[in-house]
């Protein structure tokens, strides 16, 4: 064997920086170094977005939507088209040159409406595509289970349609953002608007989707209108993607209940809310007041589906392509210019989201998430449709502006169906986000 002579001092020297190398805290290794620990960060001229769409299921009509709207966001992400709310998102440092000189690629898949699907379907595209960034969705059930699983492999999931009061509450991750609001803001918006259309003395029966936007959903509306003196006279719970829902309401006719409050959206919202009209329960009178049906969260797909039966509907969105601000005219004015119909509010959340993360990586100066991150914790925007918002680092909830929307009773045509009755300040949704719960968790980067 042969033995190398090594100078001592030189051992010491490299033994030292070595150990100071080891010891530096993560937020100090930046530039090449951060970005060869980061997940997925693009080598080539290209970065890849995932997005994981309900295609089929109950909520595949904004998942379509969801779809189109993540296309045009990439377009004009890359120079391409009119731009849309590129135009008056402010503040911004995006030009329309992709990000951070690297174009926009997207891949997507069809979450199917079940959390197992989404799961699989965004691992295999962080894993194999190498997508840098998951979005999408439009049940919560699956916002929570791909927020879980992006937070395991350091990816951002940028929430498209969730409105469970869970996903940036007691399952809320660092890794994961929501620019939709909740089902505590819907209770808070629309509550005083239905007590003072249909007065306090109310009996509520609620039919309520059996997963966590269904629960949270349910007790917020609970909370909001037992607060103005209504009573919940029976809460039950239907399984998602139901055909069917005679069964649940032929119970409602003989409660000695005055509103029946569907807890539905998509598909399931469209069942129920038809089939309870045909019963006839928007023409009978109970207690000595007229029947009235409530669907606390609504949307123009939906109304499109149900066709008269939402007529006199009142409901709650996250934002209306009918508001009159420059950034709804925009991006309404952009998605029609390529799909020729109005964007909902599932097409405008997504891609909101999208240009968000974009802009947050253009300030960060690079793609790590653990920087992406900080540049979106507590970032506040404008020109986006909603006003004034700020994507609070707390709980990583946007706090804006939502709307009150009721179904019209002479539409002029098949996009015409909602009227949007009140804007709600973001001032009246802005609540301690302690009362839900949860912790973020680290933002330590992760290895592929």
């Amino acid at each position: 064997m042969k033995f190398v002579n090594v100078n001592r001092r030189f051992i010491l020297k490299t033994g030292a920086a070595l150990g100071v190398s080891l010891a530096a805290p993560m937020h100090f290794i930046r530039g090449a170094y951060a970005d060869d620990m980061s997940c997925n960060v693009p080598k080539g001229d290209t970065v890849t977005f995932g997005w994981n769409v309900p295609l089929t299921g109950a909520y595949a009509d904004e998942g379509a939507d969801e779809l189109k709207a993540f296309q045009l966001a990439v377009k004009h992400l890359n120079g391409e088209g009119d731009g849309g709310m590129l135009n008056t998102m402010k503040p911004s440092v995006l030009k329309g040159n992709g990000i951070l000189g690297k174009k926009v690629a997207y891949v997507h898949g069809d979450s199917q409406t079940k959390s197992d699907a989404a799961r699989d379907g965004a691992k295999r595209m962080i894993e194999r595509d190498g997508a840098i960034m998951i979005s999408g969705g439009s049940s919560s059930g699956v916002a929570v289970a791909v927020q879980g699983l992006c937070q395991e492999l350091g990816i951002i999931f940028m929430a498209g349609l969730t409105h469970s009061n869970d996903t940036t509450g007691k399952d809320k991750k660092r890794y994961g953002f929501r620019h939709f609001f909740n089902a505590y803001q819907s209770g808070v918006a629309l509550a005083p608007v239905i007590g003072e259309a249909y007065g306090k003395d109310r009996k509520a029966y609620h039919l309520t989707a059996d997963y966590t936007w269904g629960w949270t959903q349910e007790e917020s509306i609970k909370n909001a209108t037992e607060a103005l003196g209504w009573e919940t006279v029976k809460a039950v719970r239907t399984p998602l993607g139901a055909a069917d829902f005679s069964q649940y309401i032929t119970p409602v006719l003989n409660s000695g209940a005055d509103v029946l409050i569907l807890n539905h959206y998509g598909k399931d919202m469209v069942n129920s809310l038809t089939q309870a009209v045909q019963f006839g329960l928007r023409d009978k009178e109970v207690n000595g007041k007229k029947f009235e049906i409530v669907v606390p969260l609504f949307s123009e797909l939906m109304a499109q589906g149900a066709g008269d039966a939402v007529k006199g509907i009142y409901g709650t969105g996250n934002w209306d392509w009918k508001l009159d601000d420059d950034a709804t005219k925009a991006f309404t004015k952009s998605f029609g210019t390529e799909y020729g119909s109005p964007p909902s509010q599932a097409a405008h959340t997504c891609y909101v989201q999208a240009l968000l993360y974009a802009d947050a990586c253009e300030r960060a100066g690079t793609f790590y998430a653990p920087a992406v991150i900080k540049a979106l914790e507590g970032f506040e925007f404008d020109g986006m449709g909603n006003g004034k918002t700020l994507y609070r680092a707390d709980d990583h909830q946007c706090m804006k502006s939502c709307v009150v929307v009721k179904g019209k009773e002479n539409p002029k045509d098949k996009y015409d169906l909602m009227e949007v009755v009140k804007v709600v300040p973001r001032e009246d949704l802005t609540y301690d986000p302690a009362i839900f719960g949860g912790e973020l968790g680290p933002s330590d980067p992760k290895q592929c």
